[in-house]
């Protein structure tokens, strides 16, 4: 996964209007991915729909395989697409569930582009 794809998404969903959009460098600390991506939408509608725009940044760069969940109910959704993963919240999940701060320990939260 290039750092241009991760740029790309990020300024994608800030086009798309996200709100507080943050990438986690994964290499060399986990499995799971490369990176992480963490925004949040103002409605449901919204979350869904940035959830489709980054859908389509994957396909357009031909990341093969991509899984969502979420996508129907538009409170949290989880886009997996192989060495990149993105959770797309509603403001108030993401303070629910505060998914930066179970990572915020071992990896660096980085808000600029990488």
């Amino acid at each position: 996964m290039s750092k241009k794809l991760i740029n790309q998404i990020m300024a994608n969903l800030d086009d798309n209007k996200a709100i507080d959009i943050n990438s986690l460098s994964l290499k060399g600390k986990s499995d799971i991915a490369d990176y992480l991506i963490i925004a949040t939408g103002t409605s449901s509608r919204h979350v869904s729909s940035l959830a489709q725009k980054a859908v389509d940044d994957l396909k357009k760069n031909n990341i093969k395989n991509i899984n969502t969940e979420g996508l129907d109910k538009g409170d949290w959704v989880l886009i997996d697409g192989g060495d990149v993963i993105i959770h797309l919240f509603r403001e108030e999940v993401r303070d629910f569930y505060d998914i930066e701060k179970l990572w915020s320990s071992s990896i660096r939260l980085n808000s600029s582009k990488i």
